[in-house]
């Protein structure tokens, strides 16, 4: 998984061919985000620190807009 953008992240969330789960534990937030059951994004909010990260070639699954 490499760093990826929030705008390519949002576009992968709110697209209806994927699924997305939610952690919180002890102050660390993941937000996943799942296409056939696999893992493809993932979100990682630590107090301020906010990191987005994508599987290699997740540019081939963004929506046009």
């Amino acid at each position: 998984m490499h760093l990826i953008m929030k705008s390519q992240f949002d576009n992968l969330r709110l697209n209806d061919d994927h699924e997305y789960s939610a952690d919180d534990k002890g102050g660390k937030k993941v937000v996943k985000i799942f296409k056939d059951g696999e893992l493809i994004a993932k979100k990682i909010v630590v107090k301020r620190s906010v990191q987005y990260f994508g599987i290699t070639g997740v540019e081939s699954l963004l929506t046009q807009e």
